[in-house]
């Protein structure tokens, strides 16, 4: 046993000495990282690593005007831009848009509708009051409604009264005209503007128009035909009791 250790201590003695002489004179480099462009062909010892290669060391075939061999390179075309088409969002924003102008429209005709409607009612309303406070006497003409009014009622009732037996066409005329007589002879201004207010509504229609004034033209002869008749009958009635007086007188006369 002792041998051997004795052994192994002389062996690897001179075995140190050789690694140590050997490192001094043939010094050599233990890369641990990738070396250098002047190492091409010494590999790092933790990653794979590909030679680099120099632009100068790259032999790229050059093509001859002549050969077919190797195809021309076509210079690299610009890429070319499809167009592509509204998006989803685009789509949803023109429909609500589409949505917003109809309800916009919608809304602003049903306004424009209601505006008109309440102007119209306005309109209606002021000419109606308008209009029955232009039928009113005026203050200086001194007419009172009121008992003329009740006056006016009460000739109608008593033209229904009288004509209550009678044909429908007489109980709706003599009513209507005793009332009309009587208003014209009680509250004269009022009927004026009454009859004044009819002929303006009568004159939208010619028909109407024309035969009202036929007939207003009729009645004014006959009332003139009369009055002529009256005054002659007047006349000649005066002339008869003037005769007969002068004739009674003369009597009288000779009797004395």
């Amino acid at each position: 046993m002792a041998a051997r250790v004795l052994l192994r201590r002389r062996v690897a003695a001179p075995f140190m000495a050789a690694t140590l002489v050997g490192g001094a004179l043939i010094p050599s480099v233990a890369l641990a990282e990738a070396p250098s462009h002047d190492y091409p062909s010494k590999k790092p010892i933790y990653d794979d690593y590909e030679p680099f290669l120099t632009p100068k060391t790259i032999n790229t075939p050059v093509p001859s005007p002549t050969s077919d061999t190797i195809p021309p390179t076509s210079a690299p075309s610009e890429p070319t831009h499809k167009p592509h088409g509204p998006t989803p969002t685009d789509r949803l924003a023109v429909e609500i848009g589409k949505a917003r102008l109809f309800l916009y429209r919608y809304a602003r005709a049903t306004e424009d509708a209601v505006n008109s409607t309440i102007d119209s009612a306005f309109h209606l309303e002021q000419s109606f009051t308008s209009t029955v406070a232009s039928l009113a006497p005026s203050r200086e003409s001194g007419e009172k409604l009121m008992p003329g009014l009740v006056y006016v009622l009460v000739a109608s009732m008593a033209g229904s009264i009288l004509t209550r037996n009678r044909s429908v066409l007489l109980r709706a005329s003599v009513p209507l005209a005793f009332g009309v007589g009587v208003g014209w002879l009680l509250i004269p201004v009022t009927m004026n503007n009454v009859s004044d207010l009819l002929w303006r509504y009568e004159r939208r229609f010619p028909a109407v128009a024309d035969a009202h004034l036929q007939t207003r033209k009729s009645i004014q002869d006959a009332w003139s035909f009369a009055r002529v008749h009256v005054d002659v009958g007047k006349n000649y009635v005066d002339d008869k009791v003037s005769d007969a007086r002068d004739l009674v007188e003369g009597w009288v006369k000779k009797g004395k």
